[in-house]
């Protein structure tokens, strides 16, 4: 139900005839497409997930390497993809906030946010580890999963899907973008919902060996 209300407002022609330009055939193209690679990659990766977790769909023929590299090589194209369609819609859709907005100043912002994004997400995958970008424990047994209190896991329960989106926000400022912070919005409710529908099931699982409150580990553990 939410995610199919995100889409009705993501894609809602009134609203979109607020920010895009006029004609703007191109705009509206990429804004499309940008949803629907967003929508992909949290659909394509959450079933491929959930589909390994219960039948081993990945693992059961390749096993657990060979698996896994199947797998990550269908969720970095998703993921590669979903990024560039930001970026694309963000540069189609530019100076669409109004003739009155003050471009410098949004440009500061925007590289500020950008700068703290891709910070805090750096900084998150650093502790967390190479794999954690491609949910390395859904192919392999895991006995538990130990609370993380380093680097931003210190004072930010999940930065990845928090402070680590950011850098969406700070390039549709950038680009002076209305349809660029309209998708951003869509895109962050995305992955929190792709976290507790997909991941947080399986992290509870994880810890189930090891009891413990779920307000002490990162969220994003789960993917190491």
């Amino acid at each position: 139900m939410t995610a199919r209300v995100l889409l009705q407002l993501a894609t809602s022609g009134s609203l979109l005839s607020l920010v895009l330009p006029e004609n703007g055939l191109w705009a509206g193209l990429a804004f499309g497409y940008h949803i629907a690679s967003r929508l992909a990659y949290v659909a394509g990766i959450g079933v491929a997930l959930t589909q390994q977790q219960r039948h081993q769909v990945f693992t059961r023929r390749d096993g657990v390497e060979g698996g896994f590299r199947r797998f990550r090589r269908f969720a970095a194209i998703l993921m590669s993809n979903d990024a560039l369609s930001f970026v694309l819609l963000s540069a189609a859709t530019r100076d669409t906030i109004g003739p009155g907005a003050p471009v410098m100043a949004l440009a500061m912002a925007g590289l500020l946010l950008i700068v703290v994004g891709v910070s805090i997400r750096l900084w998150a995958a650093k502790q967390l580890g190479d794999a954690a970008y491609y949910w390395y424990n859904f192919f392999t047994a895991v006995d538990s999963v130990e609370p993380e209190r380093r680097g931003p896991y210190r004072f930010f329960k999940d930065p990845m899907y928090t402070l680590g989106y950011f850098h969406t926000y700070g390039i549709a400022l950038f680009c002076a973008s209305w349809p660029g912070l309209i998708a951003a919005v869509f895109d962050q409710a995305a992955i929190l919902i792709f976290h507790r529908v997909v991941e947080r099931p399986h992290f509870e699982l994880l810890t189930k060996a090891a009891p413990r409150s779920l307000g002490d580990v990162p969220s994003e553990a789960v993917r190491e």
